[in-house]
C-alpha cells in the first residue's frame, strides 16, 4: 500500500512538472509570436488592416494635433532625428535605416498631383516600378511649397518642390529629408518671364512698379526672378516695388493676355503651349541664368523614413526608374501614356498639355541629389538676410541612401 502510495505520488509530481513545462513552452511561444505582429504592424501603414483608410492627420501626434514643423528637428550640430551624424558624402542619416531587398513595411502612399499633368511618381506607379506600393491621390495642389509643407505635417507621406524651397523647409527645422530629384531645367524644359509681344517692358529695369505672376510665392519663380533683377543691376528697394502675385498655373497665360498681370513666369508645357498661341515673348528664363540644373525633390519626413526604410527605397527606386525611362523613350511614346493615364483616372482634366511634353529636366543618373543642387540657393538665401550664414550644409540633410543609382564613396 505504501509502495502504491509512494509510485502515484511520484507519478502526480511527474504529471505536474510537465505540466509546467508544457505551459511554459505555449507561453514562450506566444510571446514570440506577439513580438513579430507587432514589428510588422508599422504605425506609419496608410491603411488599418481592417481596410478602413486613415485619416489626413494619420501621422499626427497622440492628442490628435498635427507636428509642428519642428516636432522632429533636425540639431545644429548636424545631427538628424535619430541621433545619427550625417554623412559628407551626401548619404544623410537615413544611411544606416535598412538593408536593400527587404519587403516594403507601407503598401500605401497618401500624396497630391497636379491637374492637367502626370508626376513622375504617378509615371512609376503606371509603369509597375513602385508595385506593391499603391499611390493614394488625396486631391491636387498648385504649390510645391505647401506640398512639402504637407509632408512635414504627415497630411502626404511624399511631396515635391523647388529646392530653394525645400532649404527653407529644412531651416525652420521641418523634420523632412529629400530623398530624390524629380524635375529640373535644361535647354528642353525652362521656365521663363514673359509679357506681350508689344509690351513695352523690355529690361528688368521695366518691372519696377509692375505685377509679375507665378504659380506660388517663396518657390522657383520668385527665387529665380528676384535672383535675375538683383543680377540685372536693382537695389533691394526696387525689387521690393515689384508686385508679386500668386495664379494658378492654368490661369498665368489668361491674366497675362488679359491685362491683369504684367509678367508671366510660366513653364515647361504650359509655356510651350502658351508660346504656340503666339503673341508673347520671354525676357530671361532660369535656363538662361544658370544652365542645366536640377531644380526640385521629393521629400519625406524623417520619422517615416526610420520606420519604413523598405518601403522608402522601393519608392526612391521607382522614381529613379521612371526619370532614365523618360530619358531613354521617344518623346512621342511618353506623350501618349501620359494623355492615357489622365483619361483614365477619372478627374475631370483637361490632358491637352501633354502633347507640349519635352523632358523632366532632371540631370544627372535617376535623380541623384548633390550639395550643389540646395548650395545655389542657400547661398542666395544668406545674401538676401533670409538664412543665417553657415546654418545649413546639404551633405547633412539630403540622402541618396535609397537611390539604386547611388555609388558610395
Amino acid at each position: 500500500m505504501t509502495t502504491l502510495f509512494n509510485l502515484t505520488r511520484t507519478t502526480v509530481r511527474a504529471t505536474t512538472l510537465l505540466s509546467i513545462l508544457l505551459i511554459g513552452a505555449v507561453i514562450l511561444l506566444a510571446g514570440c509570436g506577439q513580438e513579430e505582429t507587432g514589428g510588422g504592424n508599422k504605425s506609419g501603414s496608410s491603411a488599418a488592416k481592417d481596410g478602413s483608410k486613415d485619416t489626413a492627420a494619420s501621422s499626427a501626434t497622440k492628442d490628435g494635433s498635427k507636428d509642428t514643423a519642428a516636432s522632429s528637428a533636425t540639431k545644429e550640430d548636424g545631427k538628424g532625428a535619430s541621433g545619427a551624424a550625417e554623412k559628407e558624402d551626401g548619404s544623410g542619416t537615413a544611411a544606416a535605416a535598412a538593408p536593400a531587398g527587404g519587403e516594403p513595411e507601407v503598401l500605401e502612399l497618401k500624396y497630391q498631383g497636379w491637374t492637367g499633368s502626370v508626376t513622375i511618381a504617378e509615371l512609376a506607379e503606371n509603369l509597375g516600378y513602385l508595385a506593391p506600393i499603391k499611390l493614394k491621390w488625396i486631391g491636387n495642389t498648385i504649390s510645391g511649397p505647401q506640398d512639402i509643407q504637407a509632408a512635414a505635417t504627415g497630411d502626404v507621406d511624399f511631396g515635391g518642390a523647388f529646392n530653394g524651397a525645400v532649404v527653407k523647409l529644412v531651416a525652420s527645422n521641418a523634420p523632412i529629408t529629400p530623398v530624390v530629384s524629380y524635375y529640373g531645367t535644361n535647354d528642353k524644359r525652362w521656365n521663363g518671364f514673359f509679357v506681350l509681344e508689344d509690351s513695352p517692358i523690355k529690361t528688368a529695369k521695366d518691372l519696377i512698379g509692375k505685377k509679375v505672376g507665378m504659380n506660388t510665392l517663396g518657390a522657383h519663380g520668385e527665387i529665380v526672378l528676384k535672383n535675375w533683377l538683383q543680377k540685372e543691376g536693382l537695389t533691394k528697394n526696387e525689387i521690393k516695388d515689384v508686385t508679386l502675385v500668386a495664379l494658378p498655373p492654368v490661369n498665368l497665360e489668361q491674366s497675362l493676355r488679359g491685362g491683369q498681370i504684367d509678367v508671366a513666369v510660366i513653364g515647361d508645357i504650359v509655356k510651350d503651349k502658351a508660346l504656340e498661341r503666339g503673341g508673347i515673348r520671354s525676357l530671361a528664363s532660369d535656363y538662361d541664368l544658370f544652365g542645366a540644373f536640377n531644380a526640385g525633390t521629393y521629400v519625406i519626413r524623417k520619422e517615416f523614413i526610420k520606420e519604413n526604410p523598405n518601403t522608402t527605397r522601393k519608392f526612391v527606386e521607382g522614381v529613379a526608374k521612371a526619370i532614365e525611362w523618360l530619358k531613354e523613350t521617344p518623346v512621342e511614346e511618353s506623350r501618349a501614356l501620359f494623355e492615357k493615364i489622365i483619361n483614365e483616372r477619372g478627374r475631370k482634366e483637361d490632358a491637352s498639355a501633354v502633347k507640349y511634353f519635352k523632358s523632366s529636366g532632371v540631370a544627372g543618373k535617376g535623380g541623384l541629389i548633390s550639395d550643389q543642387d540646395f548650395q545655389i540657393w542657400i547661398d542666395w538665401l544668406e545674401n538676401e538676410g533670409q538664412l543665417e550664414k553657415g546654418k545649413l550644409k546639404p551633405s547633412e540633410f539630403y540622402t541618396n541612401e535609397f537611390n539604386p543609382f547611388f555609388e558610395k564613396k
